[in-house]
């Protein structure tokens, strides 16, 4: 793949390791399901529109942040990377003042959504023609090693994780996933990572539980996409959607109530739901600037700069590997 390319690799789970995934979550208590799986082509909508919601203020603050502080991003690196991935892409619109300012020669945008995910690409490769662009449809939580290809290889890497998408794991995941993202990188890699951060619970639960409805319909999406994947019976208007912080935890819970009690068949196996029991749909685990430097240096990496918005609600962090011996990874073939 020369510049000025697009292509796209397929390494979506397949349908029995889906089935696995939602019968592991269907018998933990409370129940919960992976986050991922809120992103099919509706879902992937639906979570634009709610960060177009007044309530919601993340991706517009994040982004005049990037708009803002790229160049400064930049220059702060060690070594300007070759390559820049992109940990759950999305649309992929955040990254342009980053390409823009680093010019690198290729962009990888890892992402669960195939439909949404060649979009963003397409879209990508016109505003960004001298940029490589290879999209790879994976859940990158769980991605042991990039696919093989020759831009990717000895080339220094810059990650990209904005969104705090980082919160949707539970602090030990996060920390794992991290150490992840050390290996996919290799040992000269960087890693630049958005983080949202606490902030009044009014305004939290606001935010995960618009005054429009989209947070509701987003959640409810999951089971409609669960009855279409997995043979389902699952009456999305007889649970309650629910956004609730948790202050012990430092996170907002999402959750589908269940209204009564009632059995759902799915993957050709019965669930009893009772009365007011939460399906967990994600979480989003808040840090402050010092909770995640913590947490980042116990997953291997060194804070080398902060930025954060003039109100305080969310910095971007670039990292380096604090140890240098990281295995470098293998690849896909």
């Amino acid at each position: 793949m020369s510049s000025g390319q697009s292509r796209f690799i397929d390494l979506h789970p397949a349908p029995a390791d889906l089935v696995r995934l939602v019968q592991e979550g269907l018998a933990r208590r409370p129940r919960q399901l992976p986050a991922w799986l809120l992103y099919d082509a509706e879902g992937s909508q639906l979570f634009e529109q709610i960060c177009q919601q007044p309530e919601y203020s993340l991706t517009r603050t994040e982004t005049a942040l990037l708009e803002q502080q790229a160049p400064a991003m930049a220059q702060a690196m060690e070594r300007a990377p070759a390559v820049v991935i992109e940990f759950g892409a999305g649309n992929a619109r955040k990254v342009g003042p980053l390409l823009q300012a680093l010019q690198p020669s290729c962009y990888a945008a890892l992402d669960i959504s195939s439909e949404h995910l060649r979009d963003a690409c397409a879209n990508l490769q016109r505003q960004h023609p001298a940029v490589a662009v290879l999209g790879v449809c994976c859940d990158y939580s769980t991605l042991a090693a990039l696919p093989a290809d020759p831009l990717l290889e000895h080339r220094p890497r810059l990650g990209f994780y904005p969104g705090s998408s980082l919160g949707n794991f539970t602090p030990a995941e996060a920390q794992a996933l991290l150490r992840q993202m050390a290996r996919l990188l290799g040992r000269d890699g960087q890693l630049l990572i958005g983080i949202d951060q606490p902030k009044a619970m009014a305004r939290l639960e606001a935010a995960y539980n618009d005054s429009a409805g989209v947070s509701a319909a987003f959640a409810r999406n999951l089971l409609v996409r669960l009855n279409s994947d997995l043979a389902g019976d699952f009456d999305p208007q007889a649970f309650d959607y629910q956004a609730r912080w948790q202050a012990g935890d430092s996170r907002i819970a999402m959750a589908l109530i269940s209204r009564c009690d009632q059995v759902v068949n799915l993957a050709g196996a019965p669930w009893r739901f009772a009365k007011d029991e939460p399906l967990i749909t994600e979480y989003s685990v808040k840090y402050s600037p010092g909770a995640f430097a913590q947490l980042a240096a116990a997953a291997g990496w060194s804070l080398q700069r902060s930025w954060s918005d003039p109100q305080g609600d969310l910095s971007l962090h670039l990292l380096r590997q604090a140890d240098s011996a990281v295995a470098p990874e293998a690849h896909q073939p």
